[in-house]
């Protein structure tokens, strides 16, 4: 073994630039020798040491000279994490790698991203860590790319271990991607969660636990999203099945907030190197939809480091209302939601679905809570991101809460839930909601004055109807929300379900 400790402040600093994104740092070269080491399929390792400073840009490139007849990278890395005041974040390091095709924005590049997951990674042409793609180990200039999310006042000191090993590579395997068709049960509601993730980012399940873990939650689809990266692909064939179609995307995770890609086609990496400041978001989301993929900004009031939503929502073809336990970050989301539909409707423009999906990662995380139920033509990639599209879904807490939402008017019109009942201003028009599976809940009608109408609280059986009238000129549009008890007070107590609008009048 070879080894090369550099000590004190690491690489000379290259240079400082823009990627046409956020700036980035480039360290100097790491090199590695011609030599022994590659005659009978050694190995060979170098080991860098630095420090970045608070105020570090969002990336940093350690760039690897790779020579000819590499088997194996692998890459290990620490950072030290210093006790910080009350109030002030402490260290934390992402960790990614491109090949000799570069760093520019785009991900021509892109072998892997794992960010905080783990401390340590490989890649060969046959098999590669979850979250990296296997393929050929090509001579030219690799770069290790360090994402330092949060830098403690006294600086981020880290280690990088890069250690190549010389052979013959392996076959690599031909990927296999799961079907666009599941059986399906033709025109009818089917259940989903589109943000999910497993041990190919941050999660700690298998693809094949959370088949099993979705099936039990009476899903007929899921949605791959692992953070900034597509390498888990090609390892859902198997848990797809007639009853369950998994649809293939990405969770764009970006410093001014994330993006669920949703049923990209398969293959499709989407980069996540930008802010709402780089003017690049369109460019991304217009990508998404050319691989036939729904840009869907996620949790976009969460309150975690770079979590909420600052791109705006021209973009969007839906967003994520609901996501996991509802906490009261999601009723700000709901809010800014209704607020949304005010300003289409005042403005006479498209209006955005809401969706619900569970970004669960690992126990006690439950799969399907919430999901997303859609009113879809078939049980395929194309008649479910319709469905969602049209906002003909509603979002409920579990398999057990199904709803039945609709409004008629006169001359046997009627409308669901993300359509439009075309009647005059005056026109009389019955909304009726029925609801299973919520027992002592409470049933809001919204419309674009507010909450004009709160049922009885439902038997305990969880079943019942409620019907409520009302013009298209006193409500633009009427959507439900079924609401469990509260302790006290004004506050409403959590969402069980609740529905997109139905429009009334004429356009």
């Amino acid at each position: 073994m070879c080894e090369d400790h550099r000590d004190g402040a690491g690489p000379a600093r290259r240079a400082l630039f823009v990627t046409g994104a956020a700036a980035a740092l480039t360290l100097g070269s790491v090199t590695f020798a011609n030599g022994a080491a590659r005659a009978g399929g050694g190995h060979a390792t170098r080991t860098v040491r630095g420090t970045l400073p608070p105020g570090s840009p969002d990336f940093v490139y350690l760039p690897v000279e790779v020579p000819s007849g590499v088997r194996e990278i692998r890459v290990s890395y620490t950072y030290d994490r210093p006790s910080v005041p009350a109030g002030t974040p402490g260290n934390a390091l992402d960790i990614g790698i491109f090949d000799e095709r570069g760093t520019d924005l785009g991900g021509r590049g892109f072998r892997g991203w794992s960010g905080g997951a783990r401390t340590e990674f490989f890649l060969r042409a046959d098999e590669a860590t979850p979250g990296y793609l296997p393929g050929p180990v090509r001579e030219g200039t690799w770069h290790i790319a360090l994402g330092p999310y949060t830098v403690a006042p006294q600086g981020l000191a880290y280690e990088v271990t890069i250690t190549l090993t010389y052979g013959e590579p392996g076959a690599a395997a031909k990927p296999v991607y799961p079907p666009e068709r599941a059986k399906g049960r033709g025109r009818a509601w089917y259940r989903g969660d589109c943000h999910l993730h497993s041990w190919f980012s941050d999660g700690r399940r298998t693809p094949a636990e959370i088949g099993a873990l979705a099936r039990a939650a009476g899903l007929d689809f899921v949605n791959t999203s692992e953070h900034n990266t597509h390498a888990g692909h090609a390892h859902w064939a198997d848990v797809a099945g007639d009853d369950l179609l998994v649809l293939l995307g990405e969770e764009v995770t970006t410093r001014n907030g994330h993006l669920v890609a949703l049923g990209t086609d398969p293959g499709t990496f989407v980069d996540w190197r930008y802010r709402a400041r780089d003017n690049r978001f369109g460019r991304f989301a217009r990508q998404i939809r050319r691989a036939g993929g729904l840009v869907v900004p996620a949790h976009p009031h969460a309150t975690c480091i770079g979590c909420n939503w600052k791109f705006g929502f021209g973009e969007a073809d839906a967003v994520e209302v609901w996501n996991g336990p509802w906490t009261p970050d999601d009723e700000v989301a709901l809010a800014d939601w209704d607020g949304m539909l005010v300003a289409a409707v005042r403005e006479g423009r498209d209006w955005i679905p809401a969706m619900g999906s569970s970004d669960a990662h690992r126990d006690p995380d439950a799969v399907g809570h919430p999901q997303t139920v859609v009113l879809a033509d078939d049980l395929t990639r194309r008649a479910i991101q319709e469905g969602i599209r049209a906002g003909r879904s509603y979002v409920a807490e579990s398999k057990n809460v199904t709803l039945a939402f609709t409004a008629s008017g006169g001359r046997g019109r009627h409308a669901g839930v993300g359509e439009r009942l075309e009647v005059d201003r005056d026109d009389p028009v019955t909304v009726r909601l029925e609801v299973s599976g919520a027992p002592r809940c409470t049933v809001r009608l919204v419309t674009d004055q507010g909450v004009l109408y709160t049922s009885s609280p439902l038997p305990v059986a969880g079943s019942g109807v409620v019907e409520w009238r009302t013009t298209a000129s006193y409500a633009a549009y009427v959507r439900a929300e079924v609401r469990h008890e509260t302790a006290a007070g004004p506050v409403p107590g959590a969402l069980a379900a609740f529905t997109n609008p139905i429009f009334l009048g004429r356009r």
